[in-house]
């Protein structure tokens, strides 16, 4: 007798099945890193680009978002004193996804 047994094609079809369902379940989580990555990417250039506008040491302490280009962003800005006088610390954080991603970014400049 020539060909398969049921039993091989049964085996070979579950071993498939396991080796397609470890490929999808890993390229779901490599691409949720993905987005992840590009969302934090965007977030950090547009906190640089708040931070680094020369408008924004006299702005002062207040919220905001990055709209209309990126209106699910939003921002704070706290001014803080430092040990060292004439010297104030500036602290951008930026929040996504619902605020429950952030991060922060420090500058320091001269009181006026």
């Amino acid at each position: 007798m020539k060909g398969f047994s049921l039993l091989e094609v049964l085996i070979a079809l579950a071993i498939m099945s396991g080796v397609i369902l470890t490929v999808i379940v890993s390229f779901n989580y490599h691409l949720g890193i993905v987005v992840s990555d590009k969302e934090e990417t965007a977030a950090v250039l547009l906190a640089r680009a708040k931070i680094d506008d020369p408008g924004f040491t006299s702005l002062p302490t207040g919220k905001g978002t990055f709209a209309p280009a990126r209106a699910d962003i939003t921002w704070e800005k706290t001014v803080a004193s430092t040990e060292l006088p004439g010297i104030k610390r500036m602290i951008l954080t930026v929040r996504w996804n619902s605020d429950k991603r952030s991060l922060a970014l420090v500058r320091y400049a001269a009181k006026f």
